[in-house]
């Protein structure tokens, strides 16, 4: 499909898209304060982690309820449906990946819905510490 902004537009666009959400930042400083040491968007790794620790083979990814089509609560817009459809498939298909290749690496990966965040952050924050402790344990 043909872009319908101009080349100028479409990199004022881009240059906008943060590569760290509100989100991310609000996850990320909590692990912090809990005295986990990690890495945010390491652009070494595959898939780009929104955290990752590499010393115990540990990414986290945070994902948008939009962007990676949540079941619950990502919404298909009513114009431009096609382009739209096949660019969150896509995201789906890139995620399946990327979950793949660390799984064949022995990596612990972990996903977190937006709306989980949003929902309870507590719990979430307590979840990663569980995961990244229990990664911890089973470094050889």
């Amino acid at each position: 499909m043909a872009d319908n902004l101009t080349q100028e537009q479409r990199r004022k666009n881009m240059k906008a898209i943060r590569s760290q959400s509100k989100l991310e930042n609000k996850v990320s400083k909590r692990l912090w304060k809990e005295g986990y040491r990690f890495r945010k968007n390491d652009r070494t790794l595959l898939g780009k982690p929104d955290i990752s620790i590499k010393k115990y083979k540990i990414v986290i990814f945070i994902d948008s309820c939009f962007w990676h089509g949540c079941e619950q609560h990502g919404n298909m817009p009513k114009s431009n449906k096609e382009y739209w459809g096949n660019k969150i498939q896509k995201n789906k298909e890139r995620d399946t990946k990327v979950n793949k290749y660390y799984k064949e690496k022995d990596w612990h990966v972990k996903r977190i819905w937006e709306h989980e965040v949003k929902e309870n952050i507590e719990k979430v924050t307590e979840e990663l510490s569980a995961f990244i402790d229990e990664a911890k344990e089973q470094r050889p």
